[in-house]
């Protein structure tokens, strides 16, 4: 028996207010690329569900450029450091690795015969450097700048030049190689945010906070024009420009605003021909965009990719949803065959098989999304701002219907009939019908809830105890029935009641998992263990003839309580270099996992 993966649910680009968000396309104009997080996402841009991920990074990365061959791409991080890979295998086999600058690498590019890349970004009075791909050799100085380098580019043909752009207000040119700083441009009087090259090198263009958008000779480096005179305020956009992207025959651009706004500008007469409008809200800002072949994209500060369109400017031709801050929670609907998934900022994501996404709307939860399950109606989320919400799966809308808890939950048993069980630090509240109906202090720390399938028993896990508490469950009241050891550990922190009600699973400090009969609650298991770090999740199938847990570590296990004394089945980094925070059962061959990456997996079984 084994597991595959058969999915990827992708992250969203990273992004933050006032950054520029870099997105880039191969050679090719097949995929689109970008980061978040440590990784590096490579998305077909006809098919944005099929994603390959690259997660070597040690540290958080920031941008990812393919060499113009396309055979390799050169990614940076936060920590100056550049990794060269190969694009060509499934394995993406390191080819060399750089240190570059001190600090974070903003922006790269590579030289037109893919044998030299320019780095700049921050560093200890470094702010770029050029060198050959093969070697690390210097061929050049990137100099005179004199504060952090947010972009830079080289001209695609003979005389070879780069252009840099600045927090210092200033566009510097170079010529080599060996690259040596030649002027200074300083029409903008703000940062300086994007620089771009037109394909044949024959000008190029920066756009700046100061809403400016400025045209320069290609070989010479000097200021031709600025685009958007004629606006009102005299300048391209009312807002910061965060992304400029040259049309594949170079007569156009499309720029990318704070404003809400996508403009396309035609460079020959310094026109401008089309404006894309978004909304009013503050996620409606444009962090960055991409003209690849005929799809022009451009990033919402939400992390939406928009596909635009020239026809109809005020509408995208689609949008690609998803998370881009860490995933905290996982469930499933086995009926609709949908898959929930919530991150860090307060986000729910509804997805279909095929992983196309569609955000929750209205106003919901103000924090993280900690424990998430599905009723026969609604999606039952627990947050910590302290509420329950029910939210409608037909409208997939927040409404109305919350429940204020009195301190943090610290789990969530969902049953039937508008039953709900939700530990807090010393109590146990009972919910029936979106209201709560008894309440039950205890002398201990509460850790996970779990409803048993027929109704009449509850567990409640202690986090500092070897056991997991098992009450009857009457009139909606809990009455304390037994005790559910476990050896070893010095806590429990999940439990969980298999779909059939035969067993329960159960989760403790020391990285072990358990099976309990429900009948006596003795462990059938002696204790399964493989998790090298702290486990975060636990679900059953819906069969009940697997458990699956995930940890820290990046791995997750599925365990068979009819073999109880077998070693469990495993993915091993599951998501690399991230803990799995969440797994759920989509049926009875296909799991779902969530983790820090801010990705979904979906893996199928094979026996």
């Amino acid at each position: 028996m084994s597991f595959e993966g058969k999915a990827v649910f992708a992250s969203l680009p990273r992004v933050k207010r006032g950054i520029p968000t870099v997105l880039k396309g191969d050679p090719k104009g097949k995929n689109i690329l970008y980061t978040n997080g440590k990784s590096v996402f490579i998305r077909d841009i006809e098919n944005p569900t099929e994603c390959d991920v690259y997660s070597q990074h040690a540290k958080d990365t920031t941008i990812a450029v393919y060499a113009p061959s396309g055979f390799y791409i050169a990614s940076g991080d936060i920590s100056g450091k550049l990794r060269i890979w190969d694009t060509t295998q499934k394995e993406h086999i390191l080819k060399y690795e750089y240190q570059p600058l001190g600090r974070a690498i903003k922006d790269l590019a590579w030289s037109p015969d893919s044998k030299r890349i320019v780095t700049v970004g921050d560093g200890n009075e470094k702010y770029g450097a050029v060198f050959l791909w093969d070697s690390g050799s210097n061929v050049g100085t990137i100099e005179q700048h004199m504060k952090q380098i947010n972009a830079v580019d080289y001209k695609s043909s003979r005389p070879y030049r780069i252009c840099t752009a600045s927090e210092d207000f200033a566009v510097n040119f170079y010529e080599g190689p060996p690259f040596k700083f030649k002027h200074r441009n300083s029409e903008h009087t703000n940062f300086v945010n994007c620089v771009k090259y037109s394909p044949d090198g024959s000008v190029f263009v920066s756009g700046g906070a100061d809403g400016k958008v400025v045209l320069y000779d290609g070989k010479e480096g000097t200021v031709v024009d600025e685009f958007g005179k004629s606006e009102p305020n005299g300048k391209a956009h009312k807002g910061g420009v965060y992304g400029v992207s040259f049309s594949p025959d170079g007569n156009q651009f499309l720029t990318a605003s704070a404003d809400r706004t996508c403009k396309i500008w035609n460079v020959p007469d310094r026109t401008l021909t089309t404006t894309f409008k978004f909304g009013s809200d503050l996620e409606d800002m444009q962090v960055g965009c991409l003209w690849q072949g005929e799809n022009l994209i451009s990033v919402s500060l939400s992390g939406y990719l928009n596909y635009l369109d020239r026809e109809n400017p005020d509408t995208p031709k689609k949008i690609i949803m998803g998370h881009y801050q860490n995933i905290s929670a996982v469930a499933t609907s086995i009926e609709k065959k949908r898959i929930y998934s919530a991150s860090f900022d307060g986000r729910i994501i509804s997805w279909d098989a095929d992983g196309n996404g569609r955000v929750f709307k209205g106003k919901g939860h103000t924090n993280e999304i900690r424990y998430m399950a599905v009723d026969e109606e609604n999606l039952v989320t627990c947050g910590l701002d302290d509420t329950i919400r029910f939210t409608s799966l037909e409208t997939e809308t927040f409404g109305s219907d919350v429940v204020s808890l009195d301190g943090q939950p610290q789990g969530l048993g969902l049953g039937k009939d508008g039953l709900v069980v939700v530990p807090l630090v010393e109590e146990v509240v009972v919910i029936r019908n979106k209201r709560i109906v008894s309440r039950l202090k205890v002398h201990y720390e509460p850790s996970g809830a779990s409803i048993h399938p027929g109704q009449n028993e509850v567990a409640i896990g202690a986090k500092f105890e070897r056991c997991a508490y098992i009450y009857t469950l009457e009139n909606d009241t809990l009455v304390e029935k037994t005790k559910a050891n476990v050896e070893g550990g010095s806590g429990v922190l999940l439990v969980g009641y298999s779909p059939d009600g035969a067993y329960l699973g159960i989760s403790n400090d020391s990285k072990k998992s358990y099976c309990l009969t429900t009948s006596d609650y003795k462990d059938i298991s002696g204790e399964w263990y493989g998790h090298a770090a702290k486990i975060f999740s636990l679900a059953w199938s819906p069969d009940s003839k697997f458990m699956a847990t995930g940890g820290l570590d990046s791995h997750i296990f599925i365990y068979k309580p009819e073999e109880p004394k077998k070693k469990a089945m495993s993915i091993k980094f599951a998501h690399p270099q991230s803990p799995v925070t969440c797994v759920a059962w989509l049926d009875n061959t296909t799991l779902v996992s969530g983790a820090q990456d801010c990705c979904l997996r979906i893996w199928g079984f094979k026996a």
